[in-house]
């Protein structure tokens, strides 16, 4: 596989979300999902008057995936993500100044990417610790060795697996409180559901599509991920909904349920290799979405990482769906 697509497997699955590799890294995500606290993200603020309320009171505790409590006695100043869906939520609340390092793949914004590099799958903990963080943001899935290693250093780690939409837009909102960027936070979150009413008011009387979503070559989604909700909320029924989390395909079956639509990301690649498999897959040209051209390519990261851009992998699925309902 090639390096681009490692890219885009780590940037996707945070189970993944945030960065997945090869089919080992599919199965690390899982079993990281396995360990995590299927809640979301819970915080706990102190009572405080209306006119203070943009403000974070603190001490403000935080109860993570892990399970694991922290509190914060002010807001940090030099935060370190492991993952590029963190590095967004970051940047997207407003607090881009405090970030001390990120992961290799943490490309946007685009000044991210002058950032020091503190590893890519493979978190390099000497580099994060030389960074001297007062916050380290990641995913409980993903960076699930990483995350037990700097909490033996007495670092702090805010790690998170958000499985729906909803969980996603609270992981920013609280991410926002601990930075004490409420206001910026708040304005992410009210654009998030505005597009999800959006969208759902556009395809409420809708026909569901049956849609069938290739994430990596031979690689897609089932139910109880965040990306098998957006073919749902875009007015679709995912081919693969059967089974759960992210699994390799079975060909024969995808060409039974006959898919209308086929979605895949854009690895960067011409040809992409998710459009050339499926073209050299046999069966697969008797397929109603390959027999009438309706196969659709989606951005890779927007569609990968479970951050503010959520809200743009929603509308350009949600289009791809219902072209005449949501513009």
């Amino acid at each position: 596989m090639s390096k681009v697509m490692l890219a885009a497997l780590i940037a996707a699955i945070m189970v993944f979300m945030a960065a997945c590799g090869a089919n080992n890294a599919n199965t690390n995500a899982n079993k990281g999902n396995a360990n995590a606290s299927a809640s979301p993200v819970q915080s706990e603020q102190p009572a405080e008057s209306p006119a203070a309320a943009a403000e974070t009171v603190y001490p403000f505790k935080v109860t993570d995936a892990t399970g694991t409590e922290l509190t914060f006695e002010k807001a940090p100043t030099k935060v370190v993500s492991l993952a590029p869906s963190e590095t967004e939520v970051v940047y997207a609340v407003g607090a881009g100044e405090e970030v001390a390092g990120v992961d290799s793949y943490s490309n946007y914004p685009e000044e991210a990417a002058s950032k020091p590099k503190v590893g890519d799958m493979t978190t390099n903990i000497e580099a994060v610790a030389a960074l001297n963080p007062d916050l380290v943001v990641a995913s409980s899935s993903m960076n699930a060795d990483a995350v037990e290693q700097l909490r033996k250093l007495n670092i702090a780690v805010l790690a998170t697996d958000p499985k729906t939409y909803d969980e996603t837009i609270a992981k920013i909102e609280t991410i926002g409180k601990i930075m004490n960027k409420n206001k910026e936070a708040a304005q992410v979150a009210s654009h998030m559901r505005d597009v999800k009413q959006q969208v759902t008011d556009a395809v409420k009387d809708a026909p569901k599509k049956l849609v069938y979503l290739e994430f990596s070559p031979g690689w897609t989604v089932g139910s109880g991920t965040f990306l098998d909700e957006l073919l749902t909320i875009a007015g679709g029924t995912n081919v693969g909904a059967s089974q759960a989390g992210w699994y390799e395909v079975s060909a024969e079956e995808v060409v039974k349920q006959n898919p209308e639509i086929i979605l895949y990301p854009d690895l960067g690649e011409d040809p992409n290799p998710i459009v050339t498999g499926i073209n050299s897959r046999p069966g697969w040209d008797a397929i109603d979405a390959v027999k009438n051209k309706q196969m659709f390519e989606v951005g890779n990261d927007e569609t990968s990482r479970v951050g503010p851009r959520l809200a743009d992998a929603l509308l350009q699925i949600a289009k791809a769906l219902h072209p005449d309902l949501v513009k």
